[in-house]
């Protein structure tokens, strides 16, 4: 039995496939920053129709991941500095200004994280030492609409994300209790 016990353990040691893994997405037609970026390129201020942004990914009517901006935070966000003339906005702002309640903003976030914890099993699984890996990328996109025409679209984002969390318990598997311990003593 101590014998199977030590196999397990020896056979263990060094298997990093059983640390965890994981993906967060966030729902888009777009598989990379760069395919959301030329879909977004391909609206224009003042001819794309507000019918045809769904074909492109970008979804005003009801898709996933998009947040619906009113009036008064679009004008805070295009045209923040009031000493601005109206005539150096660009003609889209120019025209959301003018339509007022009318114009809708319409931000899109899109993004896909890749995790995976890298390093000793034991070690992890221990809660002594964790690092995860995370790649991939985000992107937004604002889309100013009024009339059912888009008189604005702008967007941003990161093309590639590679970062490592690293995490040190010295008290192992004890450290949430220790935590959870310590927050009661304060409060």
């Amino acid at each position: 039995m101590a014998a199977g016990a030590a196999l397990l353990s020896a056979a263990l040691a060094g298997c990093g496939s059983l640390l965890p893994r994981g993906a967060s997405d966030t729902p888009a037609g777009f598989a990379t920053f760069e395919e959301a970026q030329a879909a977004v390129t391909r609206v224009v201020g003042l001819q794309t129709r507000t019918e045809e942004l769904k074909a492109l990914g970008f979804d005003v009517a009801g898709g996933a991941n998009v947040t619906l901006i009113p009036y008064p935070d679009i004008v805070a966000r295009l045209a923040p500095y009031p000493g601005v003339a109206l005539d150096q906005l660009d003609p889209g702002i120019r025209e959301c200004i003018a339509s007022r309640s009318a114009c809708r903003g319409y931000l899109f976030h899109f993004e896909r994280q890749d995790r995976k914890r890298e390093g000793s099993f034991w070690l992890d699984f221990l809660n002594l030492r964790r690092h995860t890996s995370i790649k991939g990328w985000w992107f937004d996109a604002l889309i100013v609409v009024s009339d059912g025409v888009v008189l604005f679209r702008n967007y941003g984002g990161q093309a590639s994300t590679d970062k490592v969390e690293r995490q040190v318990n010295p008290l192992g598997p004890f450290q949430p209790a220790g935590e959870s311990a310590g927050w009661q003593l304060i409060h």
